[in-house]
């Protein structure tokens, strides 16, 4: 019978702490671990690349966007707030920034009047 209750007990030990290392604290944490996502831009001859297309991303995940270009430029993501990041002709990394609310979230450029990607996150 002790040997039950020892066992039980243990058995409680392990699973509480297992629940207390998951705990979730609203989230701010959450993704804290999680890897980049990475978004490759190319604006060449009044053309970009992605155009429009859908990248899913997780509330709080971070995002790195890469531009390459023919001319300077600035890049529009139209989230709350909104953000603005300028580019150089060649290779720019931009700063990493994340969103935070569900939804789908515009990137754009308005020297092109052009949707670049569609940050779906959810």
């Amino acid at each position: 019978m002790a040997a039950t209750t020892a066992r039980w007990i243990a058995l409680a030990i392990v699973v509480g702490a297992g629940l207390t290392g998951c705990s979730d604290d609203g989230g701010s944490d959450k993704k804290s671990d999680e890897k980049p996502v990475f978004i490759q831009i190319t604006i060449q001859d009044g053309q970009v690349t992605p155009n429009g297309d859908r990248v899913d991303v997780s509330p709080g995940q971070p995002i790195d966007l890469e531009v390459i270009a023919d001319a300077p430029g600035e890049i529009h993501v139209h989230s709350d707030p909104e953000q603005e990041f300028e580019y150089d002709a060649g290779t720019t990394q931009l700063d990493e920034f994340e969103i935070s609310r569900p939804g789908i979230v515009a990137v754009e450029s308005h020297t092109l009047d052009q949707v670049i990607v569609q940050l779906e996150v959810k």
